[in-house]
């Protein structure tokens, strides 16, 4: 818009923001525009002055500035600082008369431009315009006022006009500009004249710009990453490796340091150095796994060497980023080690990203903005309506809707992201302090890229917390069994247990092979090895199964005669895949041997397909040089199309092979552990509260293998779920409305001073309020007392009365607490269960026990292949949904559920049928359909679908009648 107005200098100055600034210096230089940095400081609505960059320094002063206002450590400045790299522009309303420094000026909004002329406390060399442009149209102030009425949480009529930008802050072109100031062009000519001095530069094709020495001296950074390869070497590979490995260390000792990543390699084993010190788990993965360096470091624990990891995938000459290390920690260590980062490099800080409004949400918001009751916003935002029967707010809701959508709305923290620059992070940009504590950027990852900011991955997972406390529980409930290595993937993967799971997909709980698709895909392969397990981690990805790939590469795996359908050039670039693209390396495979391009244009292509490309003309560019090439070799058209619609469907899904080989040794350490110690590791499971169902199903599935599942026990269970023998004991953490406090204090007051030996021992020693124990009593807590629930409930009314459960000071004489004599009172087991409900969120007894009538039919999934291509009726209790859209766009929905004896099905939801007989949230449905078998898995599709009815709650049934009452 600038170029297009004429303006050679355009400063751009956000509210107490730096968001925009680097992104708009990178493409000015691009286009030849001088883009002039700055920050608009204000308090609320109140402008206090705005600073603009004479140079790069100033872009520092500035952000360290913001940095501190942000960060709570100073208060907003009615005047700047003395900042000699900066110009300060006060704004006349606010100006006081105070003396000017010769880099501060007051600034003339077009509306004062007569005040400026006649009454003016500054001289007229220190006035320059400041004519504010935030809108490019009415549209745009409409949307304004719309959003300050949402964060000011107020209806729009109700908005103040202090909380508005004025309506004629609209960009103009220079002409119109100089026509404004009309009347005192000497006031545009002032502000000019600042703009001229100003440059801020940065290099944006320079190299990257991260933390450039480890140890301060890159010589001896070098001889540091030698030295820790050769430590690692006869760990690795014994104390005769093989000439391949020898010479691909060197090859990539070589790159690493000709392309300037060696200390990117040391901070990330530096990382999991101080992890490994710690007795932290964790996996490396990500495209750095296809290096054998990081394999020698032990960043990784994927060997490049016998998995045949594409070398150019991790690092080519053309590559300009380092290689992604995705380093996963267990959930409960990555904050330490996100602190440990910030205390042991400086100029840290936090990726942003940057959230927007998204449709559904906007419309709500929208929706109270105008003052549509609850009802009406709920349509609106769902698209249950017709546009014909709208009234006017409810269509500018809408439209508005469409409008702002997309929109920033506000900075929050990237997943797993961590800058560490050679510079000061405020050489860049403001940092922000979120509630996690740590100073956070205000760009996001793709900036970063542009800028030269190579981000280090620390994610969290609960994977990895599972399998390290799996190994502490076995060790305590299973003390005399052998000593056993959790990192023997060898021994795993020989392990005839491990592959009857992976066969069968008898995988739940294991990590990133327990979802119904991949247990699907498991047994549809019948996978026992590893190198198929690799696979099918990608295969899964969306990549691969959209493009119907997926359904390819089964057929070619289970038939050797179904690989001759693959063009001879694919298959001698993935003869492991059988020509199939299955991993991230392939498409640059692909590119590059099977159409032709430079490694350089290859890698354009992976970024592409990353959705990390800026340059959609560079992407076009490589696009058109593809079909060029092919046309050159003699592919057919319809080659070279659908070779490009498979490379493409990859968009921002495709795994490295090295990065699925990582994921894979995770499910290799889990599905060791379910093969041999389920219970132990279902227990370790339910604890983490982490994988792809419900606690139930995890409670459920220890009990498919063997365990005796108990309510929480004050005597024997513990705050978290527990295991004795093959007794599982649920937590007081599941207990809905049970304080965590109280929980602890009960475990804590029985360790400490033994079990209780009654209701009343329990309630001399732990301070309790009665709603509090009303909890406890109700799932059944204090069963080895032999008292039913109910005169447990009178008791504690009775004898607690108002308590408020805070502790009290222990007593030197206990005073004998009162028992009375209650009635005969009893409750039913069904009772019990809708207890269990309410408060465990599912029941303990078979779902099937709850329901009203006797089902129809006994019919179990293992009965299916008896009725191959049948209509059948089974009933199944709901596990889960997954909805999905065909190719034209309709909805459809895939079901997983058990049987009556526990046992999975499948079930497939054509359009049709999921429109007429939609889901209706947990329970059981009837199910009628017909059998379909795919590659040896048996499920059903779908015909007809109810949901049954359960038994009545009796805790609320209608009261008995008493005669004479």
């Amino acid at each position: 818009m600038a170029l297009e107005a004429g303006y050679t200098h355009l400063l751009i100055a956000d509210i107490n923001n730096t968001s925009a600034l680097l992104n708009s210096l990178r493409m000015a230089q691009q286009k030849g525009l001088c883009v002039v940095p700055g920050v608009d400081f204000r308090k609320g609505v109140t402008q206090h002055f705005v600073a603009i960059a004479r140079n790069n320094a100033g872009f520092t002063e500035i952000n360290t500035l913001l940095t501190e206002y942000l960060h709570g450590t100073t208060d907003m400045p009615l005047r700047a600082p003395n900042m000699p790299n900066t110009f300060i522009v006060y704004p006349l309303a606010a100006y006081t008369g105070f003396a000017l420094r010769e880099n501060e000026f007051v600034g003339v909004a077009p509306h004062e431009i007569f005040k400026a002329q006649y009454s003016a406390p500054a001289k007229q060399n220190k006035l320059v315009a400041q004519y504010t442009a935030t809108f490019r149209h009415k549209a745009d102030f409409n949307a304004h006022r719309l959003l300050r009425a949402i964060d000011k949480n107020v209806l729009l009529s109700k908005l103040s006009k202090s909380e508005e930008g004025r309506p004629d802050a609209v960009f103009v072109d220079k002409a119109r500009l100089y026509e404004v100031y009309n009347s005192a062009p000497h006031l545009l000519d002032n502000f000019y004249d600042l703009l001229k001095e100003c440059e801020v530069h940065f290099n944006f094709d320079d190299d990257h710009k991260n933390l450039r020495s480890y140890t301060g001296n890159p010589v001896n950074d070098f001889k540091l990453l030698k030295k820790l390869c050769n430590d690692g070497l006869s760990y690795r590979y014994g104390n005769k490796p093989s000439k391949t490995v020898l010479d691909r260390i060197n090859k990539e000792l070589e790159l690493i340091r000709e392309k300037d990543f060696v200390a990117y390699f040391l901070i990330n084993w530096d990382i999991v150095n101080y992890a490994r010190r710690r007795n932290y788990f964790y996996v490396g993965r990500g495209s750095g796994a296809n290096s054998i360096v990081a394999y020698l470091l032990k960043i990784t624990d994927v060997d490049p060497i016998d998995l045949d990891l594409y070398f150019e995938r991790f690092i080519n000459l053309y590559r300009q980023n380092p290689p992604d290390f995705d380093i996963d920690f267990s959930w409960k260590d990555r904050d330490d080690i996100t602190e440990y980062i910030f205390d042991r490099f400086p100029n840290t800080a936090l990726l942003a990203t940057y959230q927007t409004y998204q449709y559904k949400g906007v419309v709500r918001e929208l929706g109270k903005v105008f003052g549509l009751p609850k009802a009406e916003i709920d349509k609106l935002s769902e698209g249950r309506f017709e546009m014909k029967k709208l009234d006017k707010l409810s269509e500018l809701v809408l439209r508005y809707g469409s409008f702002i959508q997309g929109f920033p709305s506000h900075l929050s923290i990237h997943a797993c992201g961590i800058l560490i620059s050679d510079q000061p992070i405020q050489n860049y940009t403001a940092t922000f302090m979120p509630p996690k504590g740590f100073p956070t950027t205000q760009f996001d990852m793709i900036v970063a890229e542009d800028v030269g900011l190579f981000k280090f991955d620390i994610l969290s997972q609960r994977g990895l917390s599972k399998i390290q406390d799996a190994v502490g529980i076995i060790r305590k409930n299973q003390p005399s069994e052998p000593h056993f290595d959790i990192h023997d993937i060898a021994r795993f993967k020989e392990d005839e247990a491990v592959k009857n799971l992976l066969r069968n997909g008898l995988a739940m709980g294991c990590f990133y092979v327990e979802s119904p698709a991949m247990r699907m895909l498991l047994c549809k392969l019948k996978v026992d090895n590893y190198l198929a397990l690799v696979a099918a981690s990608s295969i899964i990805r969306p990549g691969v199964s959209n493009s119907g790939m997926m359904r390819e590469y089964i057929k070619r795996y289970r038939d050797p005669e179904e690989r001759k359908n693959a063009h001879p050039v694919m298959l001698e670039i993935m003869p492991e895949t059988f020509g199939v693209m299955v991993y991230q390396e392939d498409v640059i495979k692909v590119a590059h041997y099977f159409a032709g391009l430079t490694l350089g244009e290859a890698d354009v292509l992976r970024r592409g397909m990353s959705g990390k490309y800026r340059s959609r003309e560079e992407f076009e560019k490589v696009r058109e040089t593809y079909f060029t090439n092919c046309r050159q070799k003699g592919y057919t058209d319809d080659l070279a199309i659908e070779i490009w619609r498979q490379i493409e469907s990859f968009a921002g899904y495709a795994f490295a092979k090295g990065h699925s080989a990582s994921y894979a040794v995770e499910s290799y350490q889990s599905l060791f552990l379910k093969a041999h110690y389920p219970l132990e590791y279902m227990v370790a499971t339910i604890n983490n509260f982490g994988g792809f169902y419900r606690t139930e199903f995890y409670v459920h599935e220890a009990r498919m293998w063997g365990a005796e599942i108990c309510a929480p026990c004050v005597n024997e269970g513990d705050y978290h779920t527990s295991i004795k023998g093959k007794r599982i004991y649920l937590g007081f953490i599941h207990l809905a409305g049970f304080e965590a406090n109280v929980g602890m204090r009960v475990v804590e007051e029985r360790d400490k001073n033994g079990p209780f030996t009654d209701f009343n021992d329990f309630l001399d020693r732990v301070p309790i309020s009665v709603e509090q124990i009303s909890i406890l009593i109700r799932i059944n807590a204090f069963r080895f007392t032999g008292k039913p629930r109910r005169a447990l409930l009178w008791e504690a009314h009775l004898k607690l009365g108002k308590s408020s459960g805070v502790e009290r000071p222990p007593e030197l004489f206990r005073s004998p607490r009162k028992n009375f004599t209650l009635p005969e009172l009893h409750s039913s087991a069904l009772e019990e269960a809708y207890d269990q409900i309410e408060l465990l969120g599912f029941a303990l007894c078979n779902p099937f026990d709850l329901l009203k009538n006797t089902p129809e039919t006994t019919l179990l999934a293992r009965d299916l292949p008896n009725h191959l291509g049948q209509q059948i009726t089974l009933y199944g209790y709901l596990v889960t949904v997954k909805e999905t859209k065909t190719v034209k766009g309709d909805r459809m929905n895939f079901g997983t559920f058990l049987d009556q004896k526990g046992f999975f099905v499948d079930t497939t939801h054509f359009p049709p049928v999921a429109k007429a007989y939609p889901f209706r949230g947990r329970g059981i449905y009837k199910i009628v359909g017909r059998v379909a078998v795919e590659f040896g898995y048996y499920s059903i599709e779908v015909e007809a679908m109810q949901k049954a009815d359960l038994l009545p709650d009796p805790r609320y049934a209608a009261p008995i009648a008493i005669a004479g009452a």
